[in-house]
C-alpha cells in the first residue's frame, strides 16, 4: 500500500495553474494552449465511529503501488494515476468511457485525529483509511450531579 507521507508546502501548486487553465478554457470556449493529461476526481465517503474517521476512496483498477496517500495539516490528499492498458495492434475501441489519466483528491478532514496512526487498505477498488480519532475530537459522558 502507499505510504502515509508527511505535508509538502508545493504539492498542489502545479495541477492547480492546469486546472484554472483549463476551467477558463472550457469556460470561454477555447481550445487548450497545451496538452494536458487527464485528470480524474474519483468519488469519496467520510464516515465517523466512535473511536475513528474512516475515509473510503473509489478508485479501480489501480495498483498500490500507483497511489500516494499525505496527510496535508487537517487535509487529506489521495493522488495516483490510473494507467491505460497496453496498446495491440489490430484493436480498434468503439467506445471508451473509462477515464485513465492522473489524479488528486484533497479532503478536509472534519474532526482532529492521528495521522501518525493511520491505516490504510484496498480491496475491490476501494481503498479505505482509517484515522483514530484524537482525544480531543473523542465524545465524553458529562455527569449530571443532582442537588
Amino acid at each position: 500500500m502507499g505510504k502515509i507521507q508527511k505535508y509538502d508546502p508545493f504539492w498542489g501548486i502545479d495541477s492547480f495553474r492546469r486546472d484554472m487553465e483549463r476551467l477558463f478554457d472550457s469556460f470561454f470556449g477555447r481550445m487548450p494552449s497545451e496538452k494536458y493529461a487527464i485528470m480524474w476526481i474519483p468519488a469519496v465517503d467520510i464516515e465517523e465511529t466512535k473511536d475513528s474517521l474512516v475515509v473510503r476512496v473509489e478508485i479501480p483498477g489501480m495498483k498500490k503501488e500507483d497511489i500516494n496517500i499525505q496527510t496535508v495539516g487537517e487535509g487529506l490528499v489521495i493522488s495516483g494515476e490510473r494507467r491505460h492498458e497496453t496498446e495491440e495492434k489490430d484493436r480498434y475501441f468503439h467506445r471508451m468511457e473509462r477515464t485513465y489519466g492522473k489524479f488528486q483528491r484533497v479532503v478536509s478532514l472534519p474532526i482532529e485525529v492521528e495521522p501518525d496512526k493511520a491505516k490504510a487498505s484496498y480491496k475491490e477498488g476501494v481503498l479505505e483509511i482509517t484515522f483514530p480519532k484524537s482525544e480531543k475530537a473523542r465524545t465524553k459522558e458529562i455527569e449530571i450531579e443532582v442537588k
